[in-house]
């Protein structure tokens, strides 16, 4: 192989490298710090680059936030598929996704404590709204082949889900209590509870 494509391939290698560690550098900055309070020199101090290299990247601290924030939006998507027929199981999809992930849920929570209305990226927007849209769709076939209690609205069955699946995400002072006051301090246990609470409302079809 000639030294120039050795070294264009070199480089390449190098930009890719950089530009991955500024991502991760960036998730993290933005989960513990919210948009406003991240700092573009503190980010790129871990990611062991210059504050001017990030720029070279993304225009805007907003610009990096918006791109970190849709590809964590893509990964829920993905990771977060829902089975109408099992709704207390599709609970428990989600709180593994944010138990894992706990960054995730804080990243996401800054931007919709940070963003006024129009400052959201489109295109996450869009892909949210469309993933919202498919699952209530779901949740009324479901009602109408009679796997769901037919009184609900599919909307409020859907957000009632998810505040229950994101309950000790959304209020780690309460987790950090159970993991001391709880009968059982396990995260299963926190998990068959949430789990155990979907069922009641939303039972699996017998």
């Amino acid at each position: 192989m000639p030294r120039s494509a050795v070294s264009r391939k070199t480089s390449n290698s190098s930009t890719a490298d950089t530009r991955q560690r500024i991502l991760a550098a960036a998730k993290d900055e933005f989960a513990r710090y919210g948009i406003a309070g991240a700092r573009v020199d503190r980010l790129a101090k871990q990611a062991r680059t210059s504050k001017e290299r990030v720029y070279a990247y993304f225009s805007s601290k907003e610009a990096l936030y918006h791109h970190i924030a849709g590809h964590e939006t893509a990964a829920l998507i993905e990771a977060t598929r829902m089975d109408p027929a099992d709704l207390p199981g599709y609970a428990g999809i989600l709180f593994d996704h944010f138990t894992a992930h706990p960054d995730h849920y804080r990243l996401i929570t800054w931007g919709r404590l940070e963003l006024a209305d129009g400052e959201a990226d489109s295109d996450t927007v869009d892909a949210m709204l469309t993933t919202i849209t498919g699952k209530v769709e779901q949740l009324r076939d479901a009602q109408r082949a009679g796997l769901i209690d037919p009184a609900w609205d599919p909307v409020d069955v859907l957000a009632l889900i998810n505040q229950i699946a994101t309950t000790w995400a959304g209020q780690p002072e309460i987790g950090a209590a159970a993991a001391k006051l709880a009968a059982d301090t396990s995260v299963g246990a926190r998990r068959a509870a949430l789990v155990a609470a979907v069922e009641r409302l939303f039972p699996r079809p017998r």
